[in-house]
């Protein structure tokens, strides 16, 4: 049985936490630098004293990763709820060349750099390349939206393209949680076969799962408002919530995670307009687990990897901005300025929510999956790119406005 103390003591953990966590929002609000970074560094920092002192015990460690799985529930149910799907289909034809340009060119070349010049394994190397290729659209667009030019088409673009990134960026890491365990097997003919096969039944799998929720978010919406109306739920957002804790652990169950359940969740319920409208609702939930998730990370990350891992992230980092500007840059061309093209380049540069969920998924595994230099590598990447995208994005939007025309 769990001693009072413990309870206690967890208790005043916390406490500290959600305490620290506003102090962190506010102090990084104001110097323009996303909280997430501090909340890493949060995390890491308590991982330090831990480390000295140990007062996280057992069961205090086991809570707060009960609580990051409900961040990474929160924060992938957000971003799916956030994606306008049938808005982002009738814009495929400007976005589609620069989101494909930006993934192969943020993927392709981290791959080839961590396997052939890093020396790194294939699966890490796989998970270094899935968790670069993404975005965090939520970093950038804070910026565009404080100079009044989100909507503007080059805000607008870019916008659209971190929402690919999303979705592409969720269905590789799907992916590669499926195959990574057969992929550890060898790289022969028969591995090759195996992969193929799980491959197959990893799809087959998702297209059902996706089926299910589709026909029962389509023909199940009006038994679900009969049910609140009956009920007399004064705050469905609850209801919701619940449900999609529900579709999260049906997909932990599938073999998918709760994290890729909870982004499915946000994407069915995304297609009724009354629970967008609700979603105002939902940030309370999402400012009180959210921290806890990058808490979670910087805990994880081992003071003793430290040393390779700034090597092995430098490298990576150039890759990682090397990906985005020119990959996303380059195809934006064809429909914007040389200003715009860079602005929506580095307006893709962020690494956070996806990509720390990826290297959280990839650590759960096992070493052999995401070993302790390469998690560390990520999430110094996610920091330093998440600082400094934000300056040069003020930069160029201050020398080039953004028409809203």
């Amino acid at each position: 049985m769990t001693d009072v103390s413990e309870i206690v003591l967890f208790d005043l953990l916390a406490g500290a936490f959600i305490f620290s966590a506003i102090l962190v929002r506010s102090w990084f609000a104001k110097i323009g630098v996303p909280s997430l970074v501090g909340f890493l560094v949060l995390g890491f920092s308590l991982r330090l004293a831990n480390d000295n002192w140990m007062f996280i015990s057992q069961q205090g460690s086991a809570a707060v990763e009960f609580l990051a799985s409900i961040g990474v529930f929160v924060l992938l149910f957000r971003i799916g709820l956030e994606s306008n799907l049938h808005g982002l289909i009738n814009k495929l034809p400007r976005a589609t060349p620069i989101w494909i340009g930006n993934v192969l060119l943020s993927g392709l070349p981290a791959y080839l750099v961590s396997f052939y010049i890093l020396g790194l394994a294939n699966i890490p190397s796989l998970f270094i390349a899935a968790a670069l290729t993404a975005t965090s659209v939520a970093v950038s667009a804070e910026v565009w939206r404080e100079a009044n030019a989100l909507d503007s088409p080059n805000g607008e673009t870019f916008v659209d393209v971190a929402e690919l990134d999303d979705l592409s960026g969720v269905a590789l890491m799907t992916l590669l949680i499926a195959i990574a365990p057969v992929l550890r097997g060898g790289d022969n003919g028969a591995t090759l076969a195996a992969v193929t096969a799980a491959s197959v039944v990893f799809m087959l799998k998702a297209a059902g799962f996706v089926a299910l929720l589709y026909l029962t978010a389509r023909y199940g919406k009006h038994y679900i408002s009969l049910f609140l109306k009956k009920t007399g739920e004064p705050d469905s957002i609850l209801f919701i919530v619940g449900t999609g804790l529900l579709i999260s652990a049906l997909a932990s169950i599938l073999g998918f995670s709760m994290a890729i359940g909870g982004f499915f969740a946000g994407v069915i319920f995304s297609r009724d307009p009354e629970v967008v409208k609700l979603e105002t609702s939902f940030l309370p939930l999402h400012a009180l687990f959210a921290p806890f998730f990058f808490i979670a990370v910087g805990l994880r990350i081992d003071p003793g990897s430290l040393a390779s891992a700034f090597s092995l992230g430098g490298a990576l980092l150039v890759v990682a901005v090397f990906g985005k500007v020119v990959g996303a840059g380059w195809p934006a061309l064809m429909t914007t300025g040389y200003a715009g093209a860079t602005l929506i380049g580095i307006s893709m540069v962020p690494r956070a929510e996806i990509a720390m969920v990826i290297a959280q998924q990839g650590s759960d595994l096992g070493d052999w999956a995401m070993p302790a230099e390469v998690y560390s590598s990520l999430a110094m990447i996610s920091v330093v790119t998440c600082f400094i995208s934000p300056l040069g994005i003020r930069w160029i939007i201050r020398k080039f406005p953004q028409s809203l025309e």
